[in-house]
């Protein structure tokens, strides 16, 4: 057990060595978190310094607290958070000082206004911010200090805080998140070209249950792979609202355009179709007879040539724009290439429909090309040229 235990906390050592390794040479999601992590703690102090050292207030805590978990991943969400919290805080202390005031009593008091602000807490337009209604409830009555003036001081220490955690996330090197949208654009084209290539490689050395198996999971990945693009693309788009600094940080590239997240969904879902039935019929208890030896190896062709146009999608969007201009039109080239040989691959497939001479027709064999002709279908936008795609 222990040994256990010294082997875990020694591999989450040097996951968090490896983070800070990877934040201090690099940009990146570790060094976003540390500057943000640096800027809630300048918020805080600075919050102190204005309510605690200069103001003296009498519940300066309230403000620090407030700066500090205000500053959030992008100034949009700081602001909202500001409004939310401060309506909730305001509204918690409202009903604990009304309980306190009516019964003179802290266990009475909590009776009445704990399940009001819990309930408060709960609801979905105060998002999570939504738990302060009970928590400044309580300060109020485990304090004892509900006067007008105590009251006050309170709501105008939460606004202060609220002010400078706002101000510092949209003044000081404020947040904007595009990283993580290009990265996950060139990802998804690359598994895709990645599967394919195996799927290819597969099929003409003879696959079984087990390869068959793993093309299908990783064509299902590939979908959460997408859902994890369009979640990063509108998190990009909320950095750059009411964002200040949108204009001023240049180290901070616009992200590639959105246009076409929806194809490369329809691409998973084809891959995800023609990895199925490729499984299941090479399962322990086929349901599907395998297509002829003659269509397996078109498929074959047709995945490695549509292997080849997501990796030229990839190509275009892992390179800087600097050097994307000299690389456009050997990319386009390329793309056209592959694509015209994938469906040039797709007409001898679907040829064994038609030919009695390429073997039996199977229900897998049907499913295989249709699933494949709406592959080559997308694919032909992929692989036109950028101008004409926009890149998206």
């Amino acid at each position: 057990m222990s040994r256990r235990l010294g082997s875990a906390l020694a591999v989450e050592v040097r996951g968090v060595a490896r983070a800070i390794r990877r934040a201090a040479t690099s940009a990146g999601p570790e060094r976003d978190t540390a500057v943000q992590a640096l800027k809630a703690a300048a918020a805080a102090l600075a919050a102190w310094a204005l309510a605690g050292w200069w103001w003296n207030a009498p519940m300066a805590l309230l403000a620090p607290w407030t700066a500090v978990v205000l500053v959030q991943s992008t100034v949009y969400r700081s602001l909202r958070s500001a409004a939310q919290q401060f309506v909730v805080v305001a509204t918690g202390t409202l009903i604990a000082a009304v309980a306190a005031t009516l019964t003179h009593d802290v266990m009475a008091a909590m009776a009445i206004a704990m399940p009001i602000t819990v309930l408060i807490g709960t609801y979905s337009r105060f998002g999570g911010q939504g738990w302060y209604a009970p928590t400044a409830a309580l300060f109020v009555l485990t304090y004892g200090s509900y006067g007008p003036v105590e009251i006050l001081h309170r709501l105008l220490e939460t606004l202060l805080g609220a002010v400078v955690g706002v101000l510092v996330n949209a003044l000081v090197l404020p947040p904007v998140h595009t990283g993580g949208v290009r990265q996950l654009r060139t990802r998804v084209p690359r598994d895709c070209a990645e599967l394919l290539r195996d799927a290819a490689d597969g099929i003409e050395g003879g696959y079984d249950s087990a390869a068959a198996e793993d093309w299908y999971a990783r064509a299902l990945r590939l979908g959460t792979t997408v859902a994890e693009l369009e979640s990063a693309r509108r998190h990009s788009e909320e950095s750059r609202r009411l964002n200040p600094g949108r204009r001023l940080r240049r180290s901070a590239p616009h992200p590639p355009a959105g246009g076409g997240d929806f194809r490369w969904e329809r691409v998973a879902g084809h891959l995800s179709a023609v990895m199925r039935s490729l499984a299941e019929t090479v399962r322990e208890r086929p349901r599907f007879a395998a297509p002829p030896e003659t269509a397996l190896g078109a498929l074959a062709a047709l995945l490695r040539a549509a292997g080849e146009v997501c990796a030229v999608d990839a190509d275009r969007f892992g390179t800087t724009d600097a050097d994307a201009d000299a690389e456009a039109n050997a990319d386009e080239e390329r793309a056209v290439r592959a694509w015209e040989e994938a469906r040039e691959a797709g007409s001898r497939l679907a040829s064994h429909h038609t030919d009695p001479r390429g073997g039996p027709v199977t229900a897998s064999l049907g499913e295989l090309t249709a699933a494949a002709t709406r592959l080559l279908d997308d694919l032909e936008a992929v692989a036109a040229p950028p101008e004409t795609t926009g890149r998206s």
